[in-house]
């Protein structure tokens, strides 16, 4: 059913509107996901141990040639999926929390959530020796702990965007100065592995990083879908969303607490890989041709971009294994010098 305005007498229906930019966001997702599982193909068939798509599948089922199992089974696809998982992670953290401030510097990298995060990882590494699991329970930990403490000093009769990212900003600055003091009061062995796992990456990761982002993944997802129709209405105010049903503070606590997870989670796996949630979402919105980006395109656009970073690091940097974290923070500091430029030119 159309609904009809008019624009200086010419009449407009907008579900046509509505119609093209779903069918223009829906192909975008298909030309993402047929990336995805290209990038893919091409990551596990090439390196120092080259293989056809047809051995990689056999291995994958169990009928590889000999020496393959190792080689698709222990150190690339879970490399893969960690990427892809992880990504996708980021980016749809990145777009609940974007959505829920109304600003493109909503994101849980700047706001602090991943440093909370990270903050929380360090701990359990520097204090404890712990392993995965307890790294990554610290992980998520530490990013509740900090959204929550984020989320209180910025109610006041409700929260506001703005006044979210500038504590977020601020609680993530104490955040880095406590991480750093972790780092230089711990042995030489504990601070080596720390700095190296704070600056994020894929390198060496097996299937114990993959388990818990997929199923965290799984139980997360369906919030953010069933939840995200209703950000639209939250960014029209609060009084408006009230007098359309939506309970606005339990609705914002809940995708926060979502948000978080997913960071947290993505953390505890790769490390605090930087500016993937800051990028994907704006990406993704900007090649849908919609207002903002939804979680299936935004978590679809940060797989991507971890996995080509990813790619590109291991064929341009074979010899010294760089990590990952390095590349996106490149790009995501190239791409937030370009919006920053982008905002103050506008305003």
């Amino acid at each position: 059913m159309s609904v009809n305005t008019a624009v200086r007498g010419r009449p407009i229906r907008i579900s046509r509107l509505s119609l093209r930019l779903d069918i223009r966001a829906t192909v975008t997702c298909l030309i993402m996901t047929a990336a995805i599982i290209g990038l893919g193909f091409l990551s596990m068939t090439t390196g120092d141990y080259p293989l056809t798509v047809p051995e990689v599948v056999d291995t994958v089922l169990g009928q590889g040639p000999p020496g393959a199992d190792f080689i698709v089974m222990e150190l690339r696809l879970p490399r893969l999926l960690a990427g892809l998982l992880v990504g996708a992670a980021f980016g749809i953290s990145g777009a609940i929390m974007q959505r829920l401030t109304d600003n493109p510097l909503g994101s849980p990298d700047i706001i602090g959530f991943t440093a909370g995060s990270a903050t929380g990882a360090l701990s359990v590494i520097v204090l404890t020796d712990g392993g995965m699991m307890l790294t990554a329970g610290g992980a998520l930990a530490g990013g509740i702990v900090t959204s929550i403490l984020i989320y209180l000093l910025a109610y006041r009769r409700g929260v506001q965007g703005f006044r979210l990212v500038l504590i977020g900003i601020g609680i993530s600055a104490m955040l880095f100065a406590a991480n750093e003091y972790l780092i230089t009061h711990a042995s030489l062995q504990d601070a080596l592995a720390a700095a190296a796992w704070q600056v994020g990456g894929l390198n060496g990761r097996g299937w114990e990083h993959v388990e818990p982002v997929a199923w965290a993944m799984v139980a997360l997802l369906p919030f953010a879908v069933f939840f995200s129709h209703r950000l639209s209405i939250l960014q029209m105010g609060d009084d408006a969303a009230k007098a359309l049903g939506v309970r606005v503070e339990s609705t914002r606590l809940v995708l926060v607490m979502v948000s978080v997870a997913l960071a947290a989670v993505g953390t505890a796996a790769a490390g605090p890989i930087a500016f993937v949630a800051l990028a994907a979402p704006q990406i993704a919105k900007r090649l849908a041709g919609t207002p903002s980006a939804g979680p299936i395109a935004a978590g679809a656009m940060g797989a991507l971009l971890l996995m080509t970073s990813d790619f590109v690091v291991q064929k341009l940097f074979s010899d010294t294994q760089l990590p990952v974290g390095i590349a996106t923070a490149v790009i995501g500091g190239l791409y937030l010098a370009w919006l920053l430029a982008r905002e103050f030119r506008r305003r």
